[in-house]
């Protein structure tokens, strides 16, 4: 099975959005911090399992803050890709 970033940030919207939202981006963006160091954290171990689980925890909450913050990473992406947002040209 192949999960597109569109679909998996549908899943995390359809899952978790109402929560979420009533949470809020400020509390959620720490949540996003406190996984962005587990994630730090693994990187220098050698528990492999461990660096797939926080690597994904990683990229769920970035999808949980885009869909609050209505952010459709694909179209954010797709910018990325052609050099519209990245300063690089």
């Amino acid at each position: 099975m192949t999960l597109t970033i569109r679909e998996f940030q549908e899943f995390i919207r359809d899952k978790y959005y109402e929560t979420d939202a009533a949470r809020g981006i400020a509390p959620t963006f720490m949540w996003f911090m406190e996984e962005i160091g587990e994630l730090a954290t693994g990187l220098m171990g050698d528990d492999f399992a461990n660096k797939e689980e926080e690597f994904a925890d990683v990229i769920a909450w970035l999808c949980t803050l885009a869909n609050i913050a209505e952010v459709d990473l694909v179209k954010a992406l797709e910018k990325y890709t052609k050099n519209d947002i990245t300063g690089v040209k």
